[in-house]
């Protein structure tokens, strides 16, 4: 199975103008069922990957939520500027 950091790289990379800043994190969590992806970007593509009214990060959300079932781990994602 791959990392959850990089399906959401793969996911995002294509919707960023600015590709060479874009980096994906996994961070640790207090709880071992849980993990926290942070996503970090410039603010024009931040912007697009939370879309208006947050559609684009809740639907992000989604996808990552089936990719972690299969690990039984709930996905954070939280976006970040550089």
């Amino acid at each position: 199975m791959a990392a959850l950091d990089r399906v959401l790289f793969d996911l995002i990379e294509p919707l960023v103008e600015d590709k060479a800043n874009l980096v994906v994190k996994e961070m640790p969590a207090d709880n071992h069922r849980e993990v926290i992806l942070y996503v970090y970007a410039k603010d024009e593509d931040i912007a697009r990957l939370i879309g208006r009214k947050g559609t684009m990060a809740s639907a992000l959300r989604q996808v990552m939520m089936v990719a972690s079932h299969a690990e039984d781990k709930r996905v954070t994602i939280k976006f970040e500027k550089v």
